[in-house]
């Protein structure tokens, strides 16, 4: 009896301490994946990326249980991570606000939001129905604060459905709704009106796609199952943008859609009649009953109002890189946009890439990684603390250095720049359009 006893006690204490091991592992586990995730956040705020620019996961400490779900949900590179058992923003200022943290949260922990308690953002001012507080204006996706693919078009469906459903008297003889901009929430609205029978026209300063028309050819554009209305689900966990805009492209032609291209709208005016008018910059006008805004946050391309700008040789966006060769090109800009399409050239081109800071700043961590390592092989010049004074037909002048204001002559083919777009606040506020500075505002998911 005794030895069985001796025989329990020893087998319970090799449980013991097998149990104590796999906790001290696990605990010495934990804490060196916090410390290294604190490091992380330590160099993501010397480097600028730890401050959110627009939607991000804001974290209920209280409530967080450090499950790790918000962290493998997400697409994206180090945008997350643990510390000390609870979840943290790592590179907060390279998120894209596809949600997918939000819903995996297990407790409910995370909020999207836009702004931070320091920092405002300017947003218009609109009501849940998703109109502003002119009658008949409406606006959804990005510039409404939500700007990932599903969520604008979400957005967009819902603001049509609701202008569908409007009372506000009608003015017989002129189009329903027009649609500013075909981008994600443009093209859901668009369909949305013609399931709706509204008689529709939509209009881009650009072409189909929106900011993502935009993208370089070969990026990935991350995205979650969306219903397209009168075409159907569309099933993407990840995909070209060339094969979003063919799916896009065939759901507008089937429904006989048409979208006028490379109209710049300047003015959207309400008449004393109860409708609007829509001007664009080369005269031509719309009377409409309703108007739906799906431009975007970023508006039109910032320039950098210097000499020779408007010359042929200078793009704001990059299309079909693969057949480009043989050129000496300058990309101008320090972001996503302008290193991503400075690595798309630099295989077949001489490339030289400007920065008026002295390091690159709110990128992607991959990005970084992958620039870097172009740089350290040569293929792609770097150019810090520089500014571009002037663009001449076969070369440019740059200003290297802004201490001692030394310039330079480079010879040059074709020029990027990539240097953001002007928010549209005074193109809303001249329509009447309330612009209000949040701070840390809890955005609608869907």
């Amino acid at each position: 009896m005794m030895g069985l006893l001796i025989e329990e006690i020893l087998i319970y204490g090799i449980v013991a301490i097998i149990c104590l091991i796999v906790v001290w592992i696990y605990l010495r586990k934990n804490k060196s994946s916090s410390s290294l995730t604190q490091q992380k956040v330590n160099i993501a705020k010397a480097e600028g990326r730890f401050e959110p620019v627009s939607l991000y996961p804001h974290i209920d400490l209280n409530t967080c249980i450090g499950s790790g779900a918000c962290i493998k949900a997400c697409p994206e590179q180090d945008i997350l991570g643990i510390v000390d058992d609870k979840a943290t923003a790592i590179n907060a200022s390279a998120c894209i606000g596809h949600g997918a943290c939000f819903h995996a949260c297990p407790v409910e922990a995370i909020t999207l939001r836009i702004g931070t308690a320091t920092r405002g953002v300017d947003l218009p001012h609109v009501k849940p129905t998703y109109e502003t507080n002119v009658s008949g204006i409406y606006i959804a996706g990005e510039l409404g604060g939500m700007g990932l693919i599903k969520n604008s078009i979400e957005q967009g469906k819902q603001a049509v459905e609701n202008i569908a459903k409007s009372t506000k008297k009608k003015i017989e003889g002129i189009p329903d709704l027009v649609i500013i901009g075909a981008g994600p929430a443009g093209i859901g609205g668009a369909l949305t009106a013609k399931k709706n029978g509204l008689d529709v026209v939509v209009l881009d300063q650009d072409s189909l796609g929106g900011t993502v028309s935009n993208f370089p050819r070969t990026k990935i554009v991350m995205t979650r199952p969306v219903d397209l209305p009168l075409y159907g689900k569309v099933k993407f966990n990840e995909t070209s943008k060339s094969e979003l805009l063919k799916v896009w492209n065939e759901a507008l032609s089937n429904n006989e859609i048409k979208i006028e291209e490379h109209v710049k709208v300047d003015k959207i005016t309400p008449l004393v009649d109860n409708s609007l008018k829509v001007i664009s910059n080369d005269g031509r006008e719309w009377q409409t009953n309703h108007v739906l805004l799906a431009i975007g946050r970023r508006g039109s391309p910032r320039k950098l109002g210097i000499p020779g700008e408007e010359s042929e040789k200078v793009a704001y966006k990059l299309l079909e890189p693969e057949r480009i060769s043989g050129k000496k090109i300058m990309v101008v800009g320090g972001g996503d946009s302008a290193v991503e399409s400075a690595m798309l050239l630099m295989e077949e081109n001489e490339v030289t890439l400007s920065y008026r800071k002295e390091k690159f700043a709110r990128i992607k961590p991959k990005n970084q990684e992958r620039i870097n390592e172009a740089i350290e092989k040569g293929y792609v010049k770097p150019l810090f603390n520089s500014n571009l004074i002037s663009i001449e037909p076969d070369k440019i002048q740059l200003q290297v250095n802004a201490e001692n204001g030394e310039a330079v002559s480079i010879e040059n083919d074709l020029v990027y720049i990539f240097i953001g777009g002007e928010l549209p606040t005074k193109f809303l506020e001249n329509a009447g359009v309330t612009i209000t500075k949040r701070f840390g505002q809890i955005m609608k998911k869907h």
